[in-house]
Formats: C-alpha cells, structure tokens, sequence
C-alpha cells in the first residue's frame, strides 16, 4: 500500500511570513493558489505539483501561546526528508531563522530544526543510509 502525504492544512498569523520560511527552505515551492475564500479570509497553496502546504489566515487569537513539547495536544513538529540538511542549515540561518536544532548523533541520518516566524518547529532530515534497519535505530 503507498501513502503519502499530499497537503497540509495550516492556520497562521502571517501568511506572508509562513511563505517566506517555506521558500527559503525550499526555494522550488511555488504560489499554486492565492485567494479571498467566501468567509473573506485569505489562503495559499504552495509547494510542489505533488505537495503542498494550504495556509488558512488565522482569524483569532489563542488565550496561550502554544508551547511545543510541553505535553499538551498539538503538533510539535513537522518534519521533511530532504537530499541536503547542511543546504536548509545554511538558507534558513542566513535569512535569520531560529536554529532550534536538539543535540542528536547518528551514523545514518542528520537532523536538524528550525523555528519559523511563528515559533512553530520545523524538522528536516537527511538519511545516509538506504536500509530501513539503519535509519530507523533508536538505540543510538
């Protein structure tokens, strides 16, 4: 059975920014769809002919910031299997992007993190190995 993801649906405070983050770590995604729904509320779709980010302008304001990783129901993180981590490093900190990279060592795959404007957490990461076994130990 083959799954894949084909979007993802985001409500953000600044669409604007939100693309900026992508297209600096992924200067190949492109605008696909820039529109006023009928509520009168902006979204884009951006990414790929085969993945895509929709971005929903966020109408309200949360009572708390969301705090990642602090056990409350959410999403922590997303994250990408990309060719090149060293690459998406190198982009995201020039364009001043928050390096939130948590200490982590392994002989089959970089990862590294970022925040976006938003303080949302974003994953990237490069596998060195083609074997499943590999990738996938926890162990170390």
């Amino acid at each position: 059975m083959k799954i894949k993801i084909e979007h993802v649906n985001l409500c953000v405070k600044d669409i604007d920014a939100m693309i900026h983050f992508l297209q600096t770590a992924f200067p190949k995604f492109k605008i696909r769809h820039d529109a006023i729904g009928a509520d009168g509320n902006r979204w884009v779709h951006i990414g790929t002919e085969t993945i895509y980010f929709a971005l929903e302008q966020a109408t309200l304001t949360p009572p708390k910031p969301w705090i990642p990783y602090a056990g409350f129901p959410g999403v922590n993180h997303i994250a990408f299997e990309v060719e090149n981590v060293e690459e998406i490093k190198t982009r995201l900190t020039n364009a001043g992007y928050n390096n939130s990279t948590i200490p982590n060592n392994h002989p089959h795959r970089k990862r590294i993190y970022f925040h976006d404007a938003e303080g949302n957490d974003w994953e990237f990461v490069q596998y060195l190995s083609d074997i499943s076994s590999e990738r996938n130990d926890y162990k170390m």
